[in-house]
């Protein structure tokens, strides 16, 4: 009955975790990421190591090695962050995390750091990966055009998750 006092869901919505350049996740180097393999997304070549939740949602796992993190959105999306390019191999130095598992988080929410001198002075590609893990190819990130972004910047919305 009083449904427009109620806030729009962003329950769908992505949003750049960083400042930099938006490109599509086919595009990158990795070829587990490029043929889509985990999943369908973007990334972001960061022009600051400050990293910010890309969605509305809790998050589910930080990896020992601090390289990434996994979100679930109130839609059941599963979202995972990868920080780097065969970062792995790092064990977590040059990562800080903000959050912890359990954490509700919005993309005003700085989830993590990285030290972007030092991935450069090993040679570690610094791009910030975003995948969708549980969702087949998706059409909106098709649409998405190689462009500069800025952190919180809404990147699009997402069709509603596919009945099972």
């Amino acid at each position: 009955m009083f449904s427009f006092f109620k806030e729009k869901s962003r329950d769908h919505e992505f949003y750049a975790p960083s400042s930099g350049k938006l490109t599509k996740i086919t595009e990158i180097e990795d070829p587990v990421f490029s043929s889509r393999m985990l999943g369908d997304g973007y990334r972001i070549e960061p022009d600051e190591g400050t990293i910010y939740s890309p969605v509305y949602g809790t998050i589910t796992t930080i990896f020992p090695t601090k390289h990434a993190i996994g979100i679930r959105t109130k839609a059941n999306d599963e979202v995972l962050v990868h920080i780097g390019i065969d970062t792995v191999e790092l064990q977590g130095k040059p990562f800080e995390m903000f959050v912890k598992k359990g954490d509700k988080v919005t993309p005003k929410t700085k989830i993590a750091a990285v030290d972007l001198e030092m991935l450069k002075e090993l040679n570690k590609p610094s791009t910030i990966i975003v995948v969708y893990t549980n969702r087949p190819s998706i059409e909106a990130f098709d649409e998405l055009s190689t462009k500069t972004v800025v952190m919180g910047e809404k990147l699009g919305v997402l069709n509603k998750f596919p009945a099972k």
